[in-house]
C-alpha cells in the first residue's frame, strides 16, 4: 500500500474470510456481500496508514483487533512495515475458538 504498511493475509486468515464469504452467498443478497468488502477494504487502508488505532486484544500482547460491522472482528499484527492479518472471526461464535 503506498504511503503506508503492506497488508499481509496469513492462511489461517484467508481461511476464515473464505468461509464468511461462503456463509453470507449462501444465506444472505449480494448487497451484504459487498457491504462487508467495502467494509474491509476500508478498514484494511485505514490500518495500512494507522496500524495502531485499534485497540490490543486481551489477553494476546501486540494483537490487535478491529470490529467490521459488529459480526465480524479483524485481529492483525503490526511488525516492522507490514501488516499482518491473524484471523477474520464472527463474533457470534465462542471467543474462545479464535485461533491465530
Amino acid at each position: 500500500m503506498k504511503n503506508g504498511y503492506k497488508i499481509v493475509w496469513t492462511e489461517h486468515a484467508l481461511a476464515d474470510l473464505g468461509q464468511t464469504f461462503s456463509y453470507l452467498e449462501q444465506n444472505f443478497s449480494e448487497h451484504e456481500i459487498r457491504r462487508l468488502a467495502h467494509k474491509i477494504e476500508s478498514i484494511l487502508a485505514l490500518i495500512a496508514t494507522q496500524p495502531t488505532m485499534y485497540p490490543e486484544s486481551s489477553p494476546r500482547k501486540g494483537v490487535r483487533r478491529a470490529v467490521i460491522l459488529r459480526l465480524n472482528s479483524l485481529y492483525y499484527r503490526v511488525t516492522d512495515r507490514q501488516i499482518e492479518i491473524l484471523s477474520f472471526f464472527s463474533n457470534r461464535q465462542d471467543p474462545e475458538k479464535s485461533r491465530f
